[in-house]
């Protein structure tokens, strides 16, 4: 599939989710390349009389709102929000989810948290049956962050996983911060990630573990596009 062909199903699944946002609504706004395609139209239905107030997931999220005229809010005067529209690195057919990619996990699953409905857009190869092609990001505090990353190393392994390779990230040379200043470890799974439930509860055990990358039961919808067309997947 060419990235002209991602392109357009990314484009596709925004402009479905775009449909799901109504007057008045409180919509958090996730962060990546298929939610920037979400907030262009959104952007555009803005500028047609669409009255919302928006919630962004990430500094660039915030910037490309506000240069669309999409008014933005603080969560802690808004919250609940009615609906958080965003995508995902991988989903399984429950609806959980791998997410951070892009840097933004900690802020994007507080703004997930914190609303009624979350809507998640991807394309076809990113429906899986098991998850962990994608690498899983774990953010970590800077302050002792190696010492971190061998307590995660050690949980991974006691849950039956084996050495699975953990990778700091950077970018370029320098080792990458996110929007809250910490660090993130990439684990290298494999698609091989069961019992999703009980890995998210042990990572989030590790002393230093800020948050990971693991959604377990917040996404009520999926939008899968595909070629042949567009799937809508809404949680049993």
């Amino acid at each position: 599939m060419s990235t002209n062909d991602i392109d357009h199903l990314k484009h596709e699944a925004a402009a479905r989710a775009v449909e799901y946002v109504q007057n008045g609504m409180k919509v958090g706004l996730g962060s990546g390349s298929t939610s920037e395609a979400f907030i262009n139209l959104l952007g555009a239905r803005v500028r047609g009389g669409l009255d919302i107030i928006g919630v962004p997931t990430s500094e660039r999220t915030a910037q490309l709102a506000r240069s669309l005229g999409i008014a933005l809010g603080n969560l802690n005067d808004l919250a609940p929000l009615d609906l958080d529209v965003d995508g995902a690195d991988e989903s399984d057919h429950n609806l959980d989810l791998i997410k951070g990619g892009g840097g933004a996990l900690l802020r994007e699953k507080i703004v997930a948290a914190s609303a009624k409905k979350m809507i998640v857009m991807i394309h076809g190869p990113k429906l899986v049956e098991k998850m962990g092609a994608f690498p899983l990001p774990i953010e970590v505090l800077e302050f002792g962050h190696a010492e971190t990353a061998r307590r995660i190393s050690a949980v991974i392994k006691s849950l039956g996983y084996g050495d699975v390779p953990l990778v700091l990230r950077k970018k370029g040379d320098a080792v990458y911060k996110t929007d809250s200043n910490n660090v993130i470890y990439d684990a290298a799974f494999g698609p091989v990630i069961s019992e999703t439930a009980k890995l998210a509860n042990a990572l989030s055990c590790v002393p230093g573990v800020v948050e990971h990358g693991l959604y377990i039961g917040i996404a009520t919808t999926l939008i899968v596009a595909r070629p042949e067309g567009i799937e809508v997947i809404e949680r049993s």
